[in-house]
């Protein structure tokens, strides 16, 4: 099962612009699911003349029950949204509560 849970899944239908990869072992267990990989994406979308370029900054969780791209952040953010919002993320202990709630949005849709 592969899940975007995006109100509009079709912003993320291509490539994206930039990828960092947080974790990629394979070994860690939440509940019952065995997380393969750990990303964040960014996609470019539009740009604006004063305020630049517009991101969407998703986050990717693979596990061994499927895989879901949700929305991190969005918004102007200026140059290297990607790296700033990954430093944030490592340096304040935030992959684990990514990965909780990407696990419980996993079982979520998968019951529905």
């Amino acid at each position: 099962m592969n899940i975007v849970d995006l109100h509009d899944p079709t912003r993320v239908d291509k490539p994206a612009d930039g990828v960092e990869i947080l974790f990629s072992s394979g070994g860690f267990i939440q509940d019952e699911f065995k997380i393969s990989k750990v990303e964040l994406r960014l996609y470019s979308e539009r740009t604006d003349e004063k305020l630049g370029t517009f991101s969407l900054i998703t986050s990717f969780v693979e596990t061994d029950k499927g895989s879901i791209e949700m929305i991190y952040d969005e918004g102007f953010h200026g140059d290297n949204p990607l790296s700033r919002a990954t430093e944030f993320l490592t340096s304040n202990l935030g992959i684990s509560g990514l990965i909780l709630r990407s696990v419980i949005a996993l079982r979520e849709k998968s019951s529905q």
